[in-house]
C-alpha cells in the first residue's frame, strides 16, 4: 500500500492525539454523550432536586424541593413528608430503608406489607424525648458509615445506631460533611476539617486554611491525596498536612463558574458541578475531558447534585430538573449544536475532520473537537455535499454545485458545475479519475499537480449514485433499481465502447442487492450470497466463504468495507459490522448500534474509521462517534420487576416485587386483574420492550410492546404464575419475573360444594330410586284404575254422542220447525195480503155499487143492490186477517223488537214494523201494500231508519238487522 506525504502527516498527527485519549476507557473527549432530560411535568416534582442515591434494585431516588422522588425506569412516585418540607438528602442502604432529611424533619421510607412506601419519622420522636431544640435546620447530608447512619445539618449531627439516636451539637456550627474512601470529614467553620471515627471529631492539621471557604466536595487522589472544591476559591489539593491550589485547566474553570460539589466516575474521572455553566468531566490530572452545559442539551446550568449509577451512568439533579447523561458508552455524538445536519461522508485530513452534510462541507480542527467549538462551513458550499475525497493528494468535494477543490479550508476551485456525486481513480490511468454526476460520468485529469475537468463520458446518461458504482482495471461496475450495468471504457476515456445489462448474476436468485469492494475485490450481492465476475469464462460466480461471514444475517443492503478491514452492513434501519482482528478473523457487533436505527441515512451507510478508537458514522441529525476499545460492558442483562398487582377492589401488592415463591390468595370475585411492571433500564428507555404471559391462560409469550401495564379479566378459579420479561434497545433480554397467585372457586364451584353435590346426588339417587319403586306399584294400581277410567269415558262418550246425536236431531226439527214457521208466516202474509187485495176490490165494487142510482130502479132490483151492498160491508168489516197477521208478527219477533227498541229507544212503531218486515225479507211493493203506502213512502221510510241506526251508504239494512 503506498502512502502520500499527506495521508502520513494526517495519520502522525492522529497516532499522537489518541494514544492519551484511549486510556480514559469510558469518558470520551469527542462529541457529546446521549443525554435525557426529565422535566417537571414528567416527574410531577418540584424544580430543584438535592441529592440523588439508587437501591439495590436498581431504582433511583431523588431529594426533590416537593418530597421524596422514585424512578424504576418507566414510572415515577412522589412521597411526601409530614410537614411537607424540602427533601434536602438522602441514602438509601442494604435493608430496603430510604433514609431522608428536611428541614427540621429527617427519618426513613420503608415498604409496608403491601409495598408501599411509608414514612417513619425519627426526628419528632427524639425532640420530645430529649425535650431539645426543636431548630434542627436543615438536614444537608446523610452518611452510612460503618455501623451508624448519620444525619449533618449546620448546627447538629444525629447518629442513629441500632435503631438509637443520639446527637451532637455543634460548638461552632458545621457546613458540609463527606465520605471519602471510608473515611468520613466535617468542615467546621473554625477548626477547618475535621476527622470522624469512633464517635471522636479530630481536626486535621493546616485545613483551617480553608475557613473562609464553603467546601462542596472532597474527592480522593492516590497517595492518600485530597482535591477539594470550594463553592467560589476553585481547588485544593491536600497532601502531607498542607492546602496548596490545584493549578489545572479544571481549577481555572471552577474558579469562573463556581463550584457546587460533584462525583467520581471510576475512580478515573472527576465530575464538577457548576452553579453557571453545567458540568465538567476532568481527569485525575486536572485536565478537562468533557463540558456538558445548556448548549450542548442539558436543560439547566445549575448543577445541584451528581450521581454515577451502578451501570457507570451519569444523573444531574438540576436548580430545574433532572438530567440523564449515558457515559458508559461507546458512542458519543456531534448535533446540531456542532452546526450538524444530515451527514453524508466524512475525512480527516491534515489533523482537520470534513464532514459533508445536506447543508455543505464542514470542518473542525481535531484537537479542538473537545472544547465547546461549532464545526465551520466552508465558504461557498451552502448546498447538498454528498462526499469529500483524498485522491492522489487533492481534496475533493461533490455536491451539487459541482465538483469542488479544497485547499485551505475553502472552495480553490470548482472543477465542472455539474451536480456530483462522488469520484474514483481509474486503474492503469495514473492522474486520471471518474466523477459520478447527476448526468452520468466525466473524466478529470491531473494538470500542473490539480485535477482539471477533461470531458465527459458518452454512452450513459443515467445519475449513478457513488454507494453503488465501483470501478476495476477492465470494467466500470453500476447498479440501478436491482439492475447491474456492466460497462467498458474506451482507452481514450472519452466512450463506453461496451454495455451489458445484467438482471441478475444467478440462476437462482434474482437481481441484485449491492456491489461492495472487499479486500480489494469488488463483490455483487444477492439474498446474503456474494460473487464475483470471471472476465475469462463471463460467468459471476459464488465466493462461499464471505457468503458464509453473513449466513445468519437479515437481508442486507448495503456493505462497506473500511480502512482497517472491517466490514459494515446494513439490513433495513440496523447496522452492524464485522470487526476483524489480527488473524484475520471476523467477529460480529450488531446490539451496540441498535440505538442508532432510527437515526441512520435511508439508503446510505456513511463509516469513517481512522483508527479502532475513531469510528464517524453519519447520522440524519449529525455524526456519531464510535470507540472500538471501550469494552461491552455497557451492555448488561436487563432485570426486570412486576410493580403491582392489583384487582378492582384492592392493589395486592406493589414496589418492584422480588421473585419469590409467595403465593397470593384470592377471592372469585376478585378474578379481574391488573400488573404493572418497571425495568430500571435508562439508557434510551423509550426502546425498552416488554413480553409476558399468564399461565396457564396463555401458552405463548406475547410480542413486544412498550407497554407496562397488562389486565385480564373474568379468570377462572385455578392457579396462576404470571410471568415478564424485558429486552432493553440492545436486544438483550432478561430473566422472568415471576408472580404466584391462586383464584378461589366461587362457593358454588369449591370442592366442599362439590361433595355436597355428591351427596346430595347420592340422596336423590336414593330417593329417587325408592320413589320409582313406589310409583311402579302405583302406576299398577292406576294403570287398574286409568283402564277403568277409559272404559267409563268411552262409555261416556258413546252416551254424550248419543246425547248429541239426540241433541242434533231436535236441532234439526226446530230448525226445520222454524222454517216451516217462517213459511207459515210467509204465506201467512201472502194470503194477508191477498185479502187486502181482496178488501180493495170490495170496496171499490162498494164504491161503484154506492154509485149507482137506485131510484130508477126498481124494488126487486133495489133490495137486491141493498143487500149486495150490506153483504160487501159485513164482508169488509169482518176481516179481521190483517189484525191477526199483525198480532203474530210481533208475537214470533217479540225477541228481535224487544232487541231493536233496547238499542234504539227513540225508534218509532213504525220503524220497528218496517224493520220486521224488513228482517222477513219481505219486498218493497208488498212492505207498500202492508204498510198502506206509496213505495218512496218505503223508500224515504228506509232512508230515515238507516239514519237513525247510524248506517252508512255502503253498509247493509238487512244484514245489520240480522245480526241484532
Amino acid at each position: 500500500m503506498k502512502f502520500t506525504k499527506s495521508a502520513i502527516l494526517t495519520i502522525s498527527l492522529l497516532l499522537a492525539i489518541l494514544p492519551a485519549r484511549t486510556a480514559y476507557s469510558q469518558v470520551k473527549e469527542l462529541g457529546i454523550p446521549d443525554i435525557r432530560n426529565y422535566k417537571r411535568n414528567e416527574y410531577k416534582g418540584g424544580p430543584q432536586n438535592w441529592d440523588i442515591d439508587q437501591d439495590k434494585k436498581g431504582n433511583l431516588y431523588f431529594a426533590n424541593g416537593s418530597g421524596l422522588l422514585k424512578f424504576d425506569g418507566t414510572n415515577w412516585h412522589k412521597f411526601l413528608l409530614p410537614n411537607a418540607s424540602v427533601l434536602q438528602s438522602l441514602k438509601t442502604d442494604d435493608s430496603g430503608r430510604i433514609y431522608v432529611g428536611g428541614n427540621n424533619e429527617f427519618g426513613y421510607f420503608l415498604n409496608n406489607e403491601k409495598g408501599n412506601l411509608t414514612y417513619h419519622s425519627l426526628s419528632q420522636g427524639f425532640i420530645k424525648n430529649k425535650n431539645i431544640s426543636k431548630k434542627i435546620n436543615l438536614i444537608w447530608k446523610i452518611h452510612c458509615y460503618q455501623d451508624e447512619v448519620i444525619f449533618q445539618s449546620f448546627t447538629k449531627v444525629f447518629f442513629l445506631k441500632k435503631n438509637k439516636l443520639r446527637y451532637y451539637e455543634c460548638k461552632n456550627n458545621f457546613q458540609f460533611s463527606f465520605l471519602v474512601n471510608n473515611k468520613l470529614y466535617f468542615q467546621d467553620k473554625k477548626l477547618g476539617l475535621l476527622s470522624y471515627s469512633k464517635e471522636k471529631f479530630t481536626p486535621l492539621k493546616g485545613t483551617a486554611a480553608l475557613n473562609n471557604s464553603e467546601i462542596w466536595a472532597i474527592f480522593p487522589l492516590p497517595n492518600d491525596k485530597l482535591i477539594i472544591a470550594t463553592l467560589e476559591n476553585g481547588l485544593f489539593i491536600y497532601d502531607n498536612n498542607s492546602i496548596q491550589p490545584w493549578r489545572t485547566e479544571a481549577n481555572d474553570y471552577l474558579q469562573k463558574n463556581s463550584s457546587l460539589g460533584g462525583c467520581m466516575i471510576k475512580n478515573k474521572f472527576i465530575v464538577f458541578n457548576t452553579v453557571l455553566n453545567g458540568v465538567i468531566i476532568s481527569d485525575l490530572n486536572g485536565k478537562i475531558i468533557q463540558h456538558l452545559n445548556r448548549q450542548k442539551g442539558i436543560q439547566n446550568n445549575t448543577v445541584l447534585k451528581s450521581f454515577v449509577d451502578k451501570n457507570s451512568n451519569l444523573w444531574l439533579g438540576l436548580d430545574n430538573g433532572i438530567t440523564f447523561i449515558t457515559e458508559n458508552s461507546p458512542f458519543t455524538y456531534f448535533d446540531y449544536s456542532y452546526n450538524m445536519g444530515t451527514v453524508y461522508a466524512s475525512l480527516v485530513h491534515k489533523n482537520i475532520l470534513y464532514v459533508a452534510t445536506n447543508q455543505g462541507l464542514f470542518y473542525q480542527k481535531y484537537d479542538e473537537m473537545r472544547f465547546d467549538k461549532p464545526f465551520n462551513r466552508v465558504e461557498g458550499t451552502i448546498s447538498q455535499a454528498w462526499n469529500i475525497q483524498l485522491i492522489d493528494g487533492q481534496l475533493l468535494c461533490a455536491s451539487n454545485n459541482g465538483a469542488l477543490l479544497i485547499e485551505n479550508n475553502r472552495i480553490a476551485k470548482v472543477l465542472n458545475h455539474q451536480g456530483y456525486f462522488g469520484f474514483l481513480s481509474i486503474p492503469n490511468h495514473p492522474g486520471s479519475i471518474l466523477g459520478e454526476n447527476y448526468n452520468g460520468f466525466s473524466i478529470f485529469k491531473k494538470k500542473n499537480n490539480k485535477f482539471e475537468f477533461e470531458n465527459s463520458v458518452a454512452g450513459f446518461d443515467e445519475a449513478a449514485n457513488m454507494l453503488e458504482t465501483y470501478l476495476d482495471e477492465d470494467f466500470l461496475w453500476v447498479k440501478k433499481n436491482s439492475v447491474l450495468y456492466q460497462m467498458e471504457l474506451s482507452d481514450d476515456l472519452k466512450k463506453f465502447k461496451k454495455i451489458t445489462i445484467h438482471p441478475k448474476i444467478s440462476k437462482k436468485y434474482n437481481g441484485i442487492e449491492s456491489i461492495q469492494k472487499l479486500n480489494d475485490k469488488i463483490y455483487f450481492q444477492t439474498k446474503n450470497h456474494f460473487f464475483r465476475y470471471s472476465k475469462e469464462q463471463e460467468i459471476f460466480f459464488e465466493d462461499k466463504k464471505i457468503s458464509s461471514l453473513f449466513k445468519n444475517t437479515h437481508q442486507l443492503n448495503r456493505i462497506i468495507e473500511d480502512k482497517i478491514g472491517n466490514i459494515w452492513y446494513r439490513h433495513n434501519t440496523l447496522l452492524g459490522v464485522l470487526e476483524k482482528d489480527k488473524n484475520g478473523n471476523y467477529t460480529k457487533r450488531e446490539a451496540p448500534f441498535t440505538n442508532l436505527s432510527a437515526n441512520l441515512v435511508t439508503d446510505y451507510i456513511s463509516i469513517n474509521t481512522v483508527n479502532p478508537n475513531n469510528v464517524f458514522i453519519g447520522l440524519t441529525e449529525g455524526l456519531a462517534h464510535f470507540d472500538f476499545t471501550i469494552p461491552n460492558n455497557f451492555i448488561t442483562k436487563p432485570k426486570v420487576y412486576i410493580d403491582s398487582f392489583s384487582t378492582l377492589q384492592d392493589t395486592i401488592v406493589t414496589g418492584n416485587l422480588s421473585n419469590s415463591n409467595k403465593n397470593y390468595n384470592l377471592a372469585y370475585s376478585a378474578n379481574q386483574v391488573k400488573f404493572t411492571f418497571s425495568s430500571p433500564i435508562y439508557e434510551n428507555s423509550q426502546n425498552t420492550a416488554y413480553s409476558y404471559k399468564l399461565e396457564p391462560f396463555e401458552e405463548n409469550w406475547t410480542n413486544w410492546t412498550s407497554s407496562s401495564m397488562k389486565e385480564y379479566t373474568n379468570l377462572r378459579e385455578g392457579d396462576y404464575v404470571m410471568k415478564v420479561k424485558v429486552k432493553n434497545s440492545y436486544g438483550v433480554e432478561s430473566e422472568p419475573a415471576k408472580l404466584y397467585f391462586t383464584i378461589s372457586p366461587p362457593w358454588y364451584r369449591h370442592p366442599l360444594a362439590y361433595l355436597t353435590y355428591l351427596i346430595l346426588i347420592i340422596l336423590a339417587v336414593y330417593i329417587g330410586y325408592n320413589r320409582v319403586k313406589l310409583k311402579i306399584r302405583k302406576n299398577k294400581y292406576y294403570e287398574t284404575i286409568e283402564q277403568r277410567r277409559l272404559y267409563l269415558e268411552k262409555e261416556s262418550k258413546i252416551r254424550q254422542g248419543q246425547f248429541e246425536l239426540e241433541k242434533e236431531i231436535e236441532k234439526l226439527k226446530n230448525d226445520k220447525l222454524q222454517i216451516q214457521i217462517l213459511a207459515k208466516d210467509k204465506e201467512l202474509v201472502t194470503n194477508s195480503l191477498q185479502v187486502v187485495k181482496k178488501n180493495k176490490v170490495l170496496n171499490g165494487i162498494l164504491q161503484k155499487v154506492k154509485e149507482i142510482d137506485t131510484k130508477n130502479l126498481d124494488e126487486p132490483m133495489k133490495f137486491q143492490v141493498n143487500k149486495l151492498n150490506k153483504s160487501i160491508v159485513k164482508e169488509v168489516n169482518n176481516d179481521k186477517s190483517w189484525k191477526d197477521l199483525e198480532k203474530h208478527i210481533k208475537n214470533v219477533h217479540f225477541d228481535f223488537l224487544k232487541r231493536l227498541k233496547e238499542k234504539y229507544p227513540t225508534i218509532s212503531p213504525r220503524e220497528l214494523d218496517l224493520s220486521t218486515y224488513l228482517l222477513m225479507n219481505m219486498s218493497t211493493k208488498e212492505i207498500a201494500e202492508i204498510m198502506n203506502i206509496s213505495i218512496g213512502g218505503v223508500e224515504l221510510a228506509r232512508y230515515r231508519l238507516r239514519k237513525k241506526l247510524g248506517l252508512n251508504k255502503k253498509e247493509n239494512l238487512i244484514g245489520f238487522l240480522m245480526s241484532i
